[in-house]
């Protein structure tokens, strides 16, 4: 499959989603500056249609990433996580929302490591812990905005692989091990 057809599968996986169709009609209500739906809950719907199962299964959140270097507060992000969540308040899933732009603040304290400063919403994709889930999407006049700087082939062939930009193979390891257990189609290359 060549990559426009990736990219048109994607869009309509996403789009068609009773989960994140609604969040990318409302998209305009979201109101957060370089915002982007990403990660699992994108990866997790391709493989949730690619299992033939019920586009919501097994995705425990829906990760809303954004850049804002203008107000790098922990209260401003739960506002905005708020916001979003009541927004969305019939959505079966919560949000996770998180300025990117902040991350380096807290990092160390949660994962045992400092990481410097993320420069953009999408320099902080390319850091996400595996290929297939480093992608991140956004409505625009064309279509579908996609930032997905491993391509598209590992996500739409069910490949995961480690991304070791970042991560340790400890999180790699207990990501892979849950996302086995509920698609068994998934190959899984170690770390």
């Amino acid at each position: 499959m060549n990559a426009t057809a990736q990219i048109r599968q994607l869009e309509s996986a996403v789009t068609d989603s009773p989960l994140l169709g609604p969040v990318l009609a409302a998209w305009g209500e979201i109101a957060l500056p370089d915002v982007r739906l990403v990660a699992g809950a994108v990866a997790q719907t391709v493989w949730n249609q690619a299992h033939d199962f019920p586009p919501v299964f097994g995705i425990s959140d829906i990760d809303l990433v954004y850049f804002d270097a203008a107000d790098l507060s922990e209260e401003a992000e739960v506002r905005h996580s708020r916001r979003i969540n009541a927004l969305f308040d019939g959505a079966s899933t919560r949000f996770d929302v998180k300025n990117e732009a902040r991350v380096h603040l807290w990092y160390e304290a949660k994962f045992g490591y400092a990481i410097p400063p993320y420069r953009s919403a999408e320099a902080a994709i390319a850091t996400f812990p595996t290929t297939a889930t480093a992608v991140g999407i956004r409505p625009s006049k064309g279509g579908m905005d996609i930032c997905a700087p491993f391509g598209f082939d590992d996500l739409m062939r069910l490949i995961v692989r480690p991304n070791k930009t970042q991560i340790t193979a400890a999180i790699y390891r207990a990501k892979v091990t849950r996302w086995q257990a509920l698609w068994p189609k998934l190959t899984v290359v170690g770390w």
